[in-house]
């Protein structure tokens, strides 16, 4: 699946060279969770949650054929971008939701360390990988792999020893009464929407990043758009295994909130030190050190991934541990829907500021937003357990 964007985004660029174009297909990934992610847990939450794994990757599959054939209309894109993002609705409220049903409670901080080394090491390798994938097998035959993909992915999703319990209901789904009471669950408990929101802000900030990536690499780096997803997301991976293995082995006696907050704070530094690397470190290096700018971007991307893991590994488990089976498909819909809400503005907005005022000022900008953020979460909630 971050294959499939990731390509994407490479092709929209090479085709228009716009920033603009770029946050077209963010824009139409990101609606189908404005107007079906509530819902699409609603249901996920009543049904096999297997099933829907299986199920929903066999039509993700079927979604990506027509880009085999035809890949150069922006419209066609953004249609089939929609339909995928559409069934992925339906996938992420079984995908999380899923662990608590595996594992005993007292790991699922492990678990999620675990798990957060898949999600976010699956957009750090096929980052990486999709620029070099495009240029040997052409446009044709990347769609080609990433439906063969989806289809793999629908067979290890079956392979899951995984025992559904039916509710023992006979009524139909009241959609409106079951939104109603995830927005009543979350009202209730401070953790989960404390946690809703920071998961909110980072998905939203990794679509940002994504936005951007191709003009920091083109205007800042200075290197070739096909080269930036190796040289960035690769050292994340690092950053996020480390992050994930220390979380998961040593951290489970700090607090989460605290995690997540020094998290928050290391992403907003080393985004306002990315557009301005060289000359930060002309000044704190000696004159007779030179590293260049792709290495010293290459360390801050390790540091970026460890930083990540701090946020994602304690939010989701604190959602976990404050709900129920019947309820995290809708929580974690509610989830979709709130960063498809709160990213469309952003998105659209670094879009069209990057094309008319530049990527560095656009990503000091975005790093000082976090890092007040950060602070007043420290000063609010300092106390808060």
């Amino acid at each position: 699946m971050n294959l499939f964007n990731f390509i994407l985004l490479i092709v929209v660029f090479q085709i228009s060279s716009s920033n603009l174009a770029v946050a077209g297909v963010v824009l139409a990934f990101t609606l189908p969770s404005i107007l079906f992610g509530i819902i699409a847990g609603v249901f996920v939450d009543n049904w096999n949650k297997k099933r829907v794994l299986v199920i929903t990757n066999i039509l993700r599959a079927a979604s990506a054929i027509p880009l085999i054939f035809i890949s150069t209309n922006l419209f066609l894109i953004y249609l089939l971008t929609f339909i995928v993002s559409l069934i992925t609705q339906f996938f992420i409220p079984a995908e999380t939701p899923i662990i608590p049903q595996l594992v005993p409670k007292k790991f699922l901080l492990s678990a999620n360390a675990v798990f957060s080394l898949g999600i976010f090491g699956s957009i750090i390798v096929a980052y990486a990988l999709s620029g070099p994938f495009l240029l040997i097998l052409g446009v044709s035959k990347i769609f080609l792999f990433i439906t063969i993909l989806f289809g793999a992915s629908a067979f290890f999703a079956f392979l899951i020893k995984f025992k559904f319990k039916k509710h023992k209901t006979d009524q139909k789904i009241e959609i409106f009464t079951e939104v109603k009471d995830a927005f009543s669950l979350m009202a209730r408990k401070e953790k989960i929407y404390h946690s809703l929101f920071i998961l909110t802000l980072l998905q939203t900030l990794i679509l940002v990043i994504a936005v951007l990536g191709p003009g920091y690499a083109t205007n800042i780096l200075k290197i070739e758009v096909e080269k930036f997803p190796l040289l960035f997301v690769t050292p994340a991976v690092v950053g996020m295994t480390v992050g994930a293995v220390i979380i998961g082995s040593f951290l489970h006696k700090y607090q989460k909130q605290t995690l997540v907050k020094v998290g928050l704070l290391i992403i907003g530094i080393i985004l306002i030190i990315f557009p301005n690397v060289e000359t930060i470190f002309e000044i704190l290096l000696p004159q007779s050190m030179s590293i260049g700018s792709v290495r010293i971007m290459m360390f801050m991307a390790v540091v970026v991934g460890f930083a990540f893991s701090l946020v994602f590994v304690p939010s989701n488990t604190m959602i976990q541990e404050e709900t129920t089976d019947k309820q995290r498909g809708k929580i974690y819909g509610t989830l979709n829907t709130m960063v498809g809400i709160v990213s469309v503005v952003p998105v659209l907005t670094v879009g069209v500021v990057a094309d008319n005022f530049g990527v560095d000022k656009v990503l000091t900008l975005v790093g000082i937003v976090i890092i007040l953020f950060s602070v007043s979460l420290f000063l609010k909630y300092k106390n808060y357990r």
